[in-house]
């Protein structure tokens, strides 16, 4: 009987979730159990018995504790695009997915058990009328954001109550990724070893996502991820207010002085002003080639890195729920399900 009441709790969903978050296949998990492939899948898809010892062994093979596999919900699946490199092999993006949906919990739970974030999110949709360009300022205008560079975007986004995780993806190949929980409540993913510039440049493409594409209906033959691109070039660099700096001509040394100002990359202000149309294509080759020569195309000079920034939301919520519950640090892995460094991995 109990091992009948055991199976009935267990969540299937949570076992797929517990093996992708830890990157193992169903033969890596097979292997750790001392099981079959097709064991997995079937406890995977709720048609194998789970009774107390099987729990337990799932429970070692993936350092999870025995409850994460009772907890309720599904894994939300992708509907956005990451930004990432063009190629990226899906043995990376599944483990960073699964622990997205982790956290994505995570956020659900405390939220719930504080009372609601207030979030202050516009929505438009891309139209003739509204470009990403021209939604871009309309943010900036409701949120009042003053003209120029954005002294601090992640502060800027947290205050408006849209969440950042940071964390380790495993991987430099993806950078960021949006997603909602049950209520609708906005979780900007951040790859936590992102430089500066690329980090705030993320968070604006994220941003352009959820404002544009994740409460409306798309059209399969839109390109978001340029929509997205477009959309973070003016809110980080609005041309009304960028245009003068360019006035003198653009030189790599002008566009390392620029960086500094703007926190964004070099490349990101030479392919500004080419957007802007302020360079022929032999001005934009010439600097590219530049780029190339000096190396920095892929790594700026370290002197002119922008600093990090370090968003604290999610963490204040963290400490709130545990002064409102009287929780120590073990008992709230408990109640989220994880063990101690996975708590220092995501929230330390």
């Amino acid at each position: 009987m109990k091992g009948n009441m055991t199976q009935a709790m267990i969540n299937p969903q949570m076992i797929l979730l517990a093996r992708e978050a830890r990157g193992m296949s169903q033969s890596d998990l097979a292997e750790r159990l001392n099981s079959y492939k097709a064991s997995v899948s079937r406890l995977e898809h709720g048609d194998g018995p789970v009774d107390e010892s099987t729990l337990i062994a799932l429970a070692e093979a993936t350092h999870y504790p025995p409850h994460f596999f009772m907890q309720k919900g599904e894994i939300l699946p992708v509907n956005l695009s990451y930004r990432k490199r063009k190629q990226v092999p899906a043995k990376l993006l599944t483990p960073i997915e699964a622990q997205m949906n982790i956290i994505r919990n995570h956020v659900q739970l405390i939220i719930n058990g504080i009372g609601s974030a207030d979030t202050t999110l516009p929505v438009f949709e891309v139209t003739e009328k509204h470009t990403p360009e021209q939604i871009a300022n309309l943010v900036r205008k409701s949120w009042r954001v003053p003209a120029g560079p954005i002294e601090n975007l992640s502060r800027l986004l947290e205050d408006k109550g849209i969440l950042i995780s940071s964390f380790d993806f495993g991987t430099d190949r993806v950078d960021s990724r949006s997603m909602l929980t049950d209520d609708n409540q906005p979780i900007i993913f951040l790859n936590r070893n992102l430089l500066g510039d690329r980090q705030r440049f993320s968070l604006a493409f994220e941003l352009g996502h959820l404002i544009m594409h994740t409460y409306c209906t798309v059209a399969h033959d839109r390109d978001i991820n340029h929509e997205a691109n477009l959309f973070a070039a003016e809110f980080l660099m609005p041309a009304k207010d960028i245009l003068p700096d360019y006035k003198d001509g653009i030189t790599l040394s002008l566009l390392g002085e620029l960086k500094r100002k703007w926190k964004v990359s070099m490349i990101s202000l030479l392919y500004r002003a080419d957007d802007l149309g302020l360079l022929t294509p032999n001005q934009k080759r010439y600097l590219v080639q530049q780029f190339n020569d000096q190396k920095i195309r892929r790594r700026e000079p370290p002197q002119l890195d922008v600093p990090k920034e370090n968003p604290q939301r999610i963490r204040q919520l963290i400490t709130e729920l545990m002064q409102k519950a009287r929780l120590n640090i073990f008992q709230l892995c408990t109640l989220l399900a994880i063990e101690h460094d996975d708590y220092i991995a995501y929230y330390g």
